[in-house]
């Protein structure tokens, strides 16, 4: 188990570097650092329990708990008493991220459910891990890349306050956006009915599951219109419409007029 000799005498990496782990360790483990240090700690729980405490603040963490700790605040975190803990943990730089990404406060928590969120947290942090250990060329800006992936989706979560399994529904669609979605094999995938998915899904979006599909669908047809030479019939192929009507239907509802026209309106040199 790779740990450091001295924990309690780490202070930071003047340089910025990435340093990041896997730890999985019984109650004996424990950090203290009462002069803080220089960069910013973030750490995954995948299993067991541990805890962070710092000046008038202690935070428990259970599996899918994500604690960021800021620069030069005093603390102490360890495994909770008569059990373990597993955890993914990184130092990295602030300067490096930037503020707008990092909370205000010195200490917090983030809990998340399970879900494609989670999902694709674990995966950057993943990626860290194997990165840091690869060394390759450009590991750290690739370190970099998934520490800021799991900030900015952590900022994002904490900005659209939607249910975590309308979320999973959106996610679903992206990533199935070219097939014929069925409701019914979406909701299995997320745990809910088709008629309680459907109910909080318009609730909570303001558009049914089909709607919200089309409309990703426009987006992303539009995006390919304005942006590439491909033809409206090609297009509409590309994002998922196998009945060339349909697809000039939807574009005229979402859009407000016909590919030709809109293509004709973002690049009237291509006319």
């Amino acid at each position: 188990m790779e740990k450091f000799d001295k924990p309690s005498q780490y202070s930071g990496f003047s340089s910025g570097i990435i340093l990041s782990g896997h730890f999985q360790v019984d109650d004996s483990y424990v950090t203290s650092r009462p002069q803080g240090m220089e960069d910013c700690l973030i750490a995954y729980t995948l299993g067991g329990s541990g805890y962070f405490e710092v000046p008038g603040n202690r935070k428990n963490c259970a599996p899918g708990d994500i604690v960021l700790l800021g620069p030069g605040t005093p603390h102490t975190y360890g495994t909770t008493k008569g059990g373990d803990w597993n955890f993914v943990w990184a130092h990295f730089a602030a300067r490096s991220i930037g503020d707008k990404l990092l909370p205000a406060e010195p200490l917090s928590v983030h809990s998340l459910e399970p879900g494609s969120v989670q999902t694709r947290i674990y995966e950057a942090f993943r990626r860290i891990l194997s990165d840091a250990r690869e060394r390759s060329e450009y590991w750290h800006d690739l370190c970099l890349n998934s520490l800021r992936e799991i900030l900015m989706l952590l900022a994002q979560r904490q900005s659209r306050k939607l249910d975590p399994r309308v979320v999973d529904a959106i996610h679903f669609l992206s990533v199935h956006m070219r097939s014929p979605v069925q409701i019914e094999t979406m909701s299995k995938a997320i745990g809910l009915s088709s008629s309680r998915l459907s109910h909080l899904f318009k609730a909570q979006t303001g558009l049914s599951v089909i709607d919200a599909l089309n409309r990703m669908r426009i987006r992303q047809a539009a995006l390919l219109l304005e942006h590439t030479d491909r033809s409206a019939a090609e297009v509409a192929y590309d994002v998922g419409f196998h009945n060339y009507n349909h697809f000039m239907n939807q574009f005229r509802k979402w859009a407000g007029t016909n590919p030709s026209a809109f293509r004709k309106q973002e690049r009237p040199d291509s006319v």
